[in-house]
This record gives C-alpha cells, structure tokens and sequence, in this order.
C-alpha cells in the first residue's frame, strides 16, 4: 500500500506544479512535466499514452488514458504497473494548507507485477531519480514531508502478478477493490472482490486504525470472506508486517467446491475428513511464516475433534498436532459424493484392484500428529480406544499404532508408506488376544477360523496398485490361537463317515509360522489339537491370488488300536468360495501301506511252514524250504531227462 501514496504523492506534485500556471501549456507538455514528476519521486519512467486532463476546483484532479510505470532495472519482467484508464483527485483546500489528501485514486485495467529478488530486493520500495535526472524534479516540493491521506481507492477488473525467486508465479485476475478511508486516524473499510480459480470470492474488511495497519501496528480488524461452498470469519488484530491473531471461525457446505474456488482444487476429499466442516479456532500467525491454532474445535462432517496444531509455513509446510475426539467414524470413507462405492472400490469385486494409487500427497508437507479416539470406525473394520501417531518426512508417512483396542483385543506396531522413489507398503505389527474370525474376516475376507489370538506380522510390498502390492508381499509372522472353532469342517464326522463339511470342529490349540514370498503365504508347521485327535497342516495361502492350497491331516489317536488313522482333508480354491474334501487317495496308500507290509510277512511265513512240512525238514533244520525245494526240482529235471534221452 506504500507505494499508492508514494506514487500519488508524485501525481499531486506536478498537479501543484501545473495549478500554480503551468496548466495552459499543450497536453503533451503537461504529460511530460506529470511524468518527470513521478519519476523524480520514484526513480521510475511514466509513459501517457493518451490525452491528460486537469481538474482544478473544488478537487485538483489529473485523468489520463493509457498509462505504464517502469519495473526496477534489476527485475526481470515487463512494466511494473499498466492501466487502460488512471484518475488522481486531490482537496485543492488542503493543498493549500500543506497537507495531500489524494480524494480518490481509479485505475482501470490494471496489471501490478510485483516480484521479490533472491537477495529481498522487492520493487515496490522507490528510489528518488539522481539529482538533476529532471530539471522540473529539483524545484518539487518534497512530497514525503506532507500529511498524505488516501480517501478512496478503487482498481476495476486488476490483475496481480506475484514473482518470488525460485517459485512459479502466482497471479490474480479479476480483481475489483474498493478502499474508503475518510478519515486519516479512523476506520478503512475495503471491499475486495476476486476469482483466483474462475469463481468469484469477496472479502469485506473493516480496519479500526488505517494508519497504523499500514505502518506496522496491530489494530482492531474485522474480515469476513464468502466463497462457494463457505465462508470465513475473523475478528482480531492485524497490522502489515505486524503478527496477526484473533478468532477464526470457518463453515463450509461444500469444502471440494470452497477449495476449488480459491485454486485448491479439485481435491475429493472422504466421507468423515470433512466434505462439510466448521472449524473455530484462536489463530495467531508470525510474518515469519508460523501459524498456531489453540483451542481448536473442528466438526468434519459428522465428527468431532479438539486440540491444537502448529503450521511452519516459510518453506515446504510442516504441520504439528495434538487431536482427540470421541466416536470418528471412517467407515464410508470408501464411497463418492452420492454414498455409491468410489471406483477404487468397485474396480474389481473379486479381486484387489487394480486403480493406480496416487500416492503424491506424500510429498506436500511434512507431519507429526498424535491423535487419540474412543472408538475408529473405518471401511474394514470398527475399532475401539484408540491412540495413533503420524508422522510424515519427505514423501515417506509412518503410522504408529500406539495402541489400538480392536477385533476384541490389542494392536501395536507401525505401518509405513514410501513414495520416495515408488510406492511401497510395510509394517510390523503385533495383534494380542484378538478375536480371528474378526481380524480374517474384515483385512482377508476369511472367516471361517474362530478363537482367541496372538499374532505378529512383518511384511514388505511395492507396486503401483492394491493388486501390484499384495502380489509383490514379502515377510513373515507367527501365530497362535487358544480354544477355537473351524467353521465348514467337523472332523468326528469326517474321521466316522468320511464326509465332514458343513459342520464345525472345535480345538484346543493351534499355532503355525509361516513365510511370504511374491504375494504367497507358506506354512509347513501347523499344529493343532482337539479332543481325541491332533492336526497337522501344510500348504499356500495366494494372497496376491486371493486362493488358497492346504492340507490338512487330522489324526484319530485312538482308532485302530491306538495305531491312529490319519485323512488328510486339502483346502482348494479362491478364498470366496474354498473347497473342503478329503484326499482319500492319501488316506488309502497311508493305510495300505501298513497292512501290505503285515500280510506279506504273515503270507511268507505260512508258506515257509508249509514248504517244511511237505519236505519233511526237521524243525532244528537250518537250511532255507525255498533252497531245499530248488535243490529237490533240480534233481526231479535231471532224472525226467534222463530218462527222456533214454539213460536211466
């Protein structure tokens, strides 16, 4: 704002140059003395190109047609300020009292390029010309030793351009402003209107002590901004360069439609992150780029969160946050705007999907946020007491679950999601006295194994969808698994009839360690026992695949004898509809093969006895029946051909 009064200032120099008899010389000598004016005040070229016209009584005024106003000689882009149409109006009364009152100042299409240099050169600060630069600059009345008010300001249809070195530009288009400031140590009020992203914004501002905003102090202000979707309000103390803080309150109906307007956008954000918010908060924020928000009380759609967060905002963002709340409900966090599943969800039903994963927001800030919650409801499972920590570094985000109450038990460990040079997805994870039938049910879809469980789980996966992931899974795990229940399977039907599904069978215990490999679950050791029985079980698990090849092979301990009958039962098939079936083919070779051995043992020996009794060996005999009855065939063929040939 300096440098409207900097630049009016020099306006109502040549206009007291030109009252006081110069205004009968031609217009373009007048434009000239104008803009020798300004620049001897400036140190910056004025070009009219078009007619100037004076006004003298009651307002001492100056109108022109198109006008530019040269850049500092090390800025890089073009005219520091252009306008179609520029009118200056001064009280001629108080120009005669000494003091500027500038009445009104209108720009018309005006382009305002403003740029900082990497050493903080900013060319909004003037510089006078050199001494001598003009030869009507050394007879001026100095300018900044005037009272210099600013009565009414108005820019129709502007556009600012924001140039920052090494950052993109930023620019504003669309902009209509209005300053009334009637008195110099009073009130401001401005009404600004805007469209940085197509739609329209407006901001109302009311300033207690002008003046002083304007040099720095902290005064009395009052600002509410309408935009589509909602609205903002502040009521605090603000001052250019000055620390601002106050109240913030903030309510949007449409929160995608409001962030969109003011060039966010577009962002989809989840049922429950707050597609509808109201936000109130005590703000106070730093020129040096900190902002606080204390006493922070946000509703995002139907949940509730208090705390506070801390925004470093002088380099790439970093947030710091303290949020509880009580019930925060995620569960339709899967669904679009319409409450219809999104298309990662519905991509593909019987599979994971395949839907590129954007995984970019990674990369937009950096994060420390511990968030504590009495219940968790999300799109795969409800949750209950649950305390969790986030912390973000240079596009990699660690989840820490602290504790998390779930699935009837507890859950610790942390998941981490690298988008450093790719996505990946890892964990390590401990799950202590959860329910299975529960946990399976809701991560794998599997619920057919019941019991109270203590599992643990390190496991590895990149790719650039859910699908690529999890066929790309590495790691390993444990688990263990007290008195529980096997749904679709009952053994003691099995084991006394030979088919056994449909029902269920109940265990005593059950543990197994497994491997994972290319998005394949291994399990060689499985070990289960029941009443009457034990079970062993080996096989893969696709979890890529989302299919499942296993044996199991329950063992009756008590049946024939207590030599025990072993039908191992295999698992095939995709995890939505598996097949149970006994491998009777295993069971029969396994039980033949025992017998085969007894009756073959049993058959030699009686054919044995028999060889000796026909034989007439005594007992004592050592020689072998079989030897003997060769011995005896031999000599048989020797006397018949003998006696074929006519010998004997």
């Amino acid at each position: 704002m300096q440098w409207v009064f900097r630049l009016g200032g020099a306006l109502v120099v040549a206009l007291a140059l030109l009252a006081a008899g110069l205004f009968l010389l031609p217009q373009d000598r007048i434009a000239r003395i104008a803009a020798e004016q300004i620049r001897s005040q400036t140190g910056r070229a004025v070009d009219f190109g078009g007619e100037v016209r004076l006004s003298f009584w009651p307002v001492l005024g100056i109108e022109t047609g198109p006008v530019t106003l040269s850049n500092a000689d090390w800025a890089d882009a073009g005219p520091m300020l252009t306008a179609e149409h520029l009118a200056v109006g001064v009280s001629a009364a108080a120009l005669l009292r000494g003091d500027i009152r500038i009445t009104r100042v209108v720009a018309e299409q005006p382009v305002l390029q403003l740029e900082r240099a990497a050493d903080g050169r900013v060319n909004w600060e003037f510089t006078s010309a050199e001494p001598g630069a003009a030869g009507a600059a050394e007879a001026a009345p100095d300018a900044d030793s005037r009272q210099v008010t600013l009565e009414r300001l108005r820019l129709q249809d502007a556009r600012l351009i924001y140039r920052q070195a090494g950052a993109a530009p930023v620019t504003l288009e669309q902009i209509d402003l209005m300053l009334d400031w009637p008195e110099p140590n009073g009130i401001a009020d401005i009404r600004l209107s805007l469209a940085p992203a197509g739609e329209r914004i407006g901001i109302a501002a009311q300033v207690a002590d002008f003046a002083a905003f304007l040099d720095g102090g902290a005064v009395p202000v009052t600002a509410d901004i309408i935009a589509p979707g909602g609205s903002v309000e502040f009521i605090g103390r603000a001052g250019i360069g000055a620390s601002v803080s106050g109240r913030l309150n903030l309510r949007a109906s449409d929160s995608a439609q409001m962030l969109a307007a003011v060039g966010l956008g577009p962002v989809q954000l989840p049922q429950g992150a707050g597609r509808a918010a109201e936000i109130k908060a005590d703000l106070t924020y730093a020129p040096e780029g900190q902002l606080a928000l204390r006493n922070l009380d946000m509703a995002l759609d139907e949940n509730r969160l208090a705390g506070a967060v801390d925004m470093d905002l002088a380099g790439k963002p970093r947030v710091t946050a303290q949020l509880a709340g009580g019930v925060l409900d995620f569960s339709a966090a899967a669904t679009d705007e319409t409450g219809r599943p999104s298309a990662a969800a519905a991509d593909a039903p019987e599979g994971w999907s395949t839907a590129p994963i954007d995984a970019s927001a990674l990369g937009l800030i950096d994060a420390a946020i511990s968030l504590t919650a009495d219940s968790l409801r999300t799109p795969l499972a409800e949750l209950g007491k649950s305390h969790l920590a986030l912390t973000v570094d240079q596009s990699r985000a660690v989840l820490q679950l602290v504790r998390v109450e779930g699935f009837g038990g507890v859950l610790t460990g942390d998941v981490v999601a690298n988008n450093r040079s790719g996505l990946s997805v890892g964990g390590r994870l401990l799950a202590e006295g959860i329910e299975a039938s529960r946990a399976l049910g809701a991560l794998a879809g599997y619920d057919r194994l019941s019991g109270r469980t203590t599992a643990q789980v390190e496991f590895l996966g990149s790719g650039a969808s859910q699908a690529a992931i999890m066929q790309s899974l590495s790691g390993h795990g444990s688990l263990a698994i007290e008195r529980g229940v096997i749904s679709g399977l009952d053994l003691d039907d099995l084991m006394s009839t030979g088919t056994g599904s449909g029902g269920t069978t109940v265990f005593d215990s059950l543990s197994a360690s497994f491997t994972i490999q290319s998005g394949t679950l291994r399990n060689d050791d499985l070990a289960m026992t029941l009443p009457n029985y034990r079970a062993d079980g080996t096989g893969r698990i696709g979890l890529g695949a989302r299919d499942i090849d296993y044996t199991l092979t329950p063992v009756a301990l008590r049946a024939r004898g207590g030599a025990g009958l072993a039908i191992p039962i295999r698992i095939t098939g995709p995890w939505a509809n598996p097949r149970l079936r006994p491998d009777l083919d295993a069971a029969l070779d396994a039980a033949a093969g025992v017998d085969r051995d007894g009756l073959k043992q049993q058959a030699k020996e009686a054919l044995r006895q028999k060889l000796s009794d026909q034989l007439n060996l005594a007992p004592d005999d050592p020689r072998d029946p079989e030897e003997v009855l060769k011995d005896k065939l031999e000599d048989e063929a020797k006397k018949g051909l003998l006696k074929l040939l006519g010998r004997d």
